[in-house]
């Protein structure tokens, strides 16, 4: 079958698709994508996957995308980072079979993506990206996608998204910030750039931001004209975003911890995330249970929390019905799904001085990601710990010693490898080599040696046996011919007693009854051959 491309992909293979749930990193797994499903979703993105990784560890696949085919998840797009044509396309052809589309990832503002160099921090390599959108429509079996941030300036943001097209791309997710709105930034995205970009090519385009109930679905696609939007935290906070409806939070909990169990294994860690943010508003007022929910290590234990929640919810609903809900601003009560909508940074007044350490509280409210420009940002809650531990820790990335590369893959070598490798490199060229590397706890040179010395010792003792058997058998076969031996002997012995006490006897009788006659001996050797009753014998009186 031809590979469909464009508005025939979108129209037979997504099936018209119109309400979208985004890619997230540990947040779209099959029974979080399975519940949205449930609740008016129709089509779904896989967690942001690390092309790299995918390509190397067998273990990752599987985690990620190979144990979690499921009839009822699709349509389904797997969504790739990358900033190798080469590991992009290895990658793609090994998920393929398992999806209907691969999406590149051109939006990921964080700083783990700047480190790594991708994400939206590609959108200035305008000659890689169309490498990599080329080769992906030209080797793969499925159409390819992007996701992508826009520009600042708009007429850049549609030479961006032109360009795109040109190289292969077969649908486009437009998020209408910038790579700087992000955290206690992230403000409104702009639908105008959306638009802008929808007249602009021909291809499907979906939006994604500002997207908090359906009314801003419909409203979206009116304004901009898209094919679909996309919703991420919208649908985080409320998995039945796309019915229309906000249910009570612990009806989405129990349902989502249900499907968990059904489809398993599922991550503690990403079950735990979901419940945080179904449960964010109501864990404002209850702390006490949000410790709970951060301590327990189990499914169930997490399910245990949620119950605790939802009673007392209920006795919140039992004791204020009727009542206004005066603790919060939020349009419904806190037990009911709503979004979590993030207070937007003050702008500074003309002077700078009035309203500066109002502008500093509310972008503070989140705190900053860490960037390596220098600015002063506050430590992580995770690094105040270890810092309180240890208050002589430096954290500075500058004065951090610099780690030597791996020759093979960039990543820092162990200190101590005999290959000067990292793990990963080092494990694979001492399993091919049969060596030791013992800062890394490779032990093949000795396994196999150990190995060959069993087997020698295994060897050894077959023969020991062999030769005992022989021992035994021969010397088992000397005693069976000395009893046969000992058998005639005693034999032969008891022959000759028995005619030695015949002769006796014999003699015995001579002399007791006088010399025997001819007819006596006669008669006695008819009687020997035919034996008689004795007769009596007559005594003769003295």
């Amino acid at each position: 079958m031809a590979k469909l491309n464009g508005f025939e992909f979108w129209k037979k293979t997504l099936k018209e698709a119109r309400f979208v749930v985004a890619p997230m990193v540990d947040q779209s797994e099959l029974a979080w994508r399975l519940l949205s499903r449930r609740h008016g979703a129709q089509l779904c993105y896989t967690p942001m996957l690390h092309a790299q990784v995918f390509v190397r560890d067998a273990n990752y696949r599987r985690e990620n995308l190979f144990n979690e085919v499921c009839e009822e998840d699709r349509p389904l797009i797997t969504q790739f980072c990358a900033n190798d044509p080469e590991v992009f396309i290895q990658a793609a052809l090994l998920a393929q079979a398992y999806c209907d589309a691969i999406d590149l990832n051109l939006g990921c503002p964080q700083m783990i993506a700047k480190r790594g160099h991708y994400g939206v921090f590609l959108q200035d390599e305008w000659e890689l990206l169309q490498k990599m959108v080329r080769l992906a429509n030209e080797k793969l079996s499925v159409p390819i996608t992007c996701k992508i941030r826009v520009f600042e300036e708009m007429e850049k943001t549609v030479r961006y998204a032109q360009m795109l097209e040109k190289a292969g791309c077969q649908l486009l997710t437009v998020h209408g910030r910038t790579k700087d709105q992000k955290g206690a930034l992230t403000g409104i995205a702009s639908w105008e750039h959306i638009m802008a970009v929808r007249k602009a090519v021909n291809i499907p385009v979906f939006a994604n931001g500002n997207i908090q109930h359906l009314s801003d679905v419909e409203r979206c696609i009116q304004e901009t004209g898209v094919q679909g939007v996309m919703s991420a935290e919208g649908n985080l906070h409320n998995p039945a975003l796309f019915e229309g409806c906000s249910p009570p939070v612990w009806e989405m909990a129990e349902e989502y911890l249900e499907v968990v169990k059904q489809h398993p294994p599922c991550t503690l860690s990403y079950v735990r995330a979901h419940l945080f943010k179904l449960w964010h508003h109501t864990l404002q007022i209850h702390q006490d249970l949000r410790e709970d929910l951060a301590k327990v290590k189990t499914i169930d234990g997490l399910a245990n929390v949620s119950t605790q929640l939802r009673l007392r919810c209920q006795e919140e609903m039992a004791k204020g019905q009727g009542v206004e809900q005066k603790e919060s601003s939020l349009p419904f009560p806190h037990w009911i799904c709503q979004p979590y909508i993030r207070p937007a940074p003050k702008e500074p007044v003309a002077n700078g001085n009035t309203r500066g350490s109002e502008v500093k509280k509310t972008v503070c409210q989140k705190r900053a990601l860490e960037d390596s420009d220098g600015t002063a940002d506050p430590l992580s809650k995770n690094k105040q710990k270890k810092r309180s531990r240890n208050p002589n820790k430096n954290f500075c990335p500058e004065e951090k010693p610099k780690y030597i590369k791996c020759e093979e893959c960039g990543n820092p070598k162990g200190n101590k490898c005999v290959f000067n490798l990292c793990r990963g490199c080092c494990k694979k060229k001492a399993y091919k080599e049969v060596a030791d590397c013992p800062s890394h706890g490779l032990r093949f040179k000795t396994k196999a040696e150990k190995l060959k010395a069993e087997e020698d010792r295994k060897e050894d003792g077959k023969e020991d046996e062999g030769m005992d058997g022989r021992k035994e058998e021969r010397k088992d076969g000397m005693d069976e011919r000395k009893e046969r031996k000992e058998e005639r002997k005693d034999g032969m012995d008891g022959r000759k007693e028995e005619r030695k006490d015949g002769r006796k006897q014999e003699g015995k009788e001579e002399r007791k009854n006088g010399p025997v006659t001819e007819t006596e001996s006669s008669s006695s050797s008819s009687s020997s051959s035919s034996p008689q009753p004795p007769s009596e014998l007559q005594v003769q009186p003295l």
